[in-house]
């Protein structure tokens, strides 16, 4: 698959020779003459078309895996924009990502850390702040922040959307979470048809019919595909019949790949997220992407629509189109599928970047770009202030090739998931990414945490967790992290929703059982270091054992009670 992408990139770049996507800041062009590239006064502020797709895997587009996959489109807008590699969301679940793309807040401070919470008590989404500046606003699809209501939400003058994760077609009956009808500006509506073709006749009917055309705009289209269970339309039901798609080489159950994994990772392939049970069905993971991506070429429609509407209508050099996707999506990668973990496969997301005249045409640009820096990056571009409670930063400069990769400074990675009974398979997680290094611990499990060296493992196959020589870094990470992660307050705290079920506990009966812990764990009675690991990673500790001693030195339990009993009663 690497492989597929190298040659892709070439492809879209035009270039003899590029590295692998592992890119490094000089595989980007380098930053023009400001004065030289400087746009003529604009009249009025850009528009900006903001299009998300649900669960779309980061290398799930047809310039990175050519032969395969069929999006022209998107790779045309690739080719005519600029294309980020290095885009990741801090949280990688629907509702927390939603709430920090809307928000520029973290899930500590937006508070919407699950799927099931649909509080939205006291948090601004950023469209109300281009409202005060003049801007038109519509949001069509799919909210999904808990499955309480689909009713319009401020900061929209244009609403159409659906309770919960939506329909691909219509339902028959409405439940607590699902609804036969579209909220269209505050009226139920009946979904008429396929769901991504529908949204997109919407969006096209107020671009060209409803809006003021003296007025910039921000059109926010989210589409319910290609979440589970995807379902393409007719017209691509067997585009990919004959298409051969194969798992990554860390989806096989082998001693190998295993090595290093906390057991919460070896337990969970035979499961709900894991890849020999996942959905608690049958089909093939090489089968499911078939229907994956026959749903994704659906959107790829959608997005052609919008951009032949925004040429016909000479909007090209004063629209900003940005497609991403709400978080990645693995398809076996160590034996996991699905999303939520701190993985590459699951934080990682497609974005493409798009307007000519100002974003450079046919790049790559390495630059790390997180869902927290949305929001900021289009009240910037639109001359907004930017709010007090915005944790993210402005790319703006980065996108339109004014700013060097080498001088963008993203600073850490950190990424929370905090754990929700629908799927208790996936533990609390907390992550930290500095200088290509990422250390992840779990919250509340008896299990490993991992650290990764990503420039000579990209894949996450090596765990240095216990590597004496990358000591010092796990406890450099560990304080970054544990310093990163306090909310606004300064509070470390972990919120968590209601149980009202035991979730996705089910495995295949005829599937690998229960994990076994690590062997290093299993020790015979009265280690001579029997509190060394109850204490913190201190440099004395580690000198210590990379010695052979304990740090305190503990002699067998019964023979420490004797003496001391023996000793206190005489």
């Amino acid at each position: 698959m690497r492989s597929q992408m190298s040659i892709a990139l070439r492809i879209l770049l035009g270039a003899a020779c590029l590295a692998p996507l592992a890119l490094s800041a000089t595989t980007a062009t380098a930053a023009p003459d400001p004065a030289a590239t400087a746009p003529a006064p604009r009249e009025r502020p850009r528009n900006v078309i903001f299009v998300l797709v649900d669960d779309l895997r980061y290398d799930g587009m047809g310039f990175l895996q050519p032969g395969l996959l069929k999006t022209p489109n998107i790779d045309r807008m690739a080719k005519e924009g600029t294309y980020f590699p290095n885009a990741v969301v801090t949280s990688s679940l629907c509702s927390p990502s939603r709430a920090t793309i809307l928000t520029g807040q973290t899930a500590r401070n937006h508070g919407i850390v699950d799927n099931n919470n649909g509080s939205e008590n006291a948090l601004v989404f950023f469209p109300k702040y281009l409202q005060e500046v003049g801007y038109q606003t519509a949001f069509f699809g799919k909210w999904h922040m808990g499955a309480s209501t689909d009713a319009p939400r401020p900061g929209f003058d244009k609403w159409v959307s659906f309770k919960g994760q939506g329909n691909y077609w219509p339902a028959r009956a409405a439940t607590p979470e699902s609804s036969p009808d579209l909220n269209v500006d505050g009226k139920a509506v009946p979904q008429k048809g396929y769901i991504t073709d529908e949204l997109t006749d919407y969006a096209m009917n107020w671009l060209s019919k409803e809006r003021d055309p003296k007025r910039p705009f921000f059109l926010y289209l989210s589409h319910k595909g290609v979440h589970s269970d995807p379902l393409p339309p007719p017209r691509y039901a067997h585009q990919y019949d004959d298409a051969k798609f194969t798992l990554p080489a860390s989806a096989a159950n082998t001693p190998e790949n295993n090595a290093g994994k906390p057991v919460w990772v070896l337990n969970q392939r035979n499961s709900w997220h894991g890849i020999d049970f996942f959905y608690n069905a049958d089909v093939p993971m090489t089968e499911y992407l078939k229907y994956y991506y026959g749903t994704l070429s659906a959107i790829d429609d959608s997005l052609g629509r919008i951009m032949a509407y925004l040429r016909k209508n000479h909007l090209e050099k004063d629209t900003l189109v940005v497609f991403t996707s709400d978080n990645g999506f693995q398809v076996g990668e160590h034996g996991l599928i699905d999303k939520r973990n701190a993985y590459e496969a699951s934080v990682r997301v497609p974005l493409v970047v798009w307007e000519p005249g100002t974003v450079p045409a046919g790049k790559v640009n390495p630059g790390r770009i997180r869902n927290l820096d949305f929001a900021p990056t289009f009240l910037d571009l639109a001359g907004v202030q930017r709010p007090p409670q915005f944790e993210g930063s402005s790319a703006w400069k980065l996108w339109e090739g004014k700013l060097a990769p080498a001088d963008w400074k993203p600073g850490d990675f950190t990424y929370e998931y905090y754990w929700e009974y629908n799927f208790p398979m996936t533990p609390g997680t907390f992550a930290i990414e500095r200088d290509r290094v990422k250390y992840i611990q779990y919250y509340g499990v008896w299990d490993t945490d991992e650290l990764y060296d990503l420039r000579n493992d990209p894949e996450e196959m090596h765990n240095l967790v216990n590597d004496p020589k990358w000591d010092a870094k796990k406890q450099e990470l560990r304080h970054a992290l544990y310093a990163q992660l306090a909310n606004s307050e300064g509070k470390h705290v972990i919120p968590y929703g209601m149980r009202e079920s035991i979730g996705a506990v089910r495995r295949d009966v005829n599937g690998t059982h229960a994990a076994d812990f690590p062997a290093s764990w299993y020790v015979k009675p009265n280690p001579t270091d029997r509190f060394d690991q109850i204490i913190g990673d201190t440099p004395a500790k580690l000198k210590a054992h990379a010695e052979g001693k304990p740090l305190i030195y503990t002699p067998p339990l019964a023979d420490e009670l004797k003496r001391q009993v023996d000793g206190r009663s005489k």
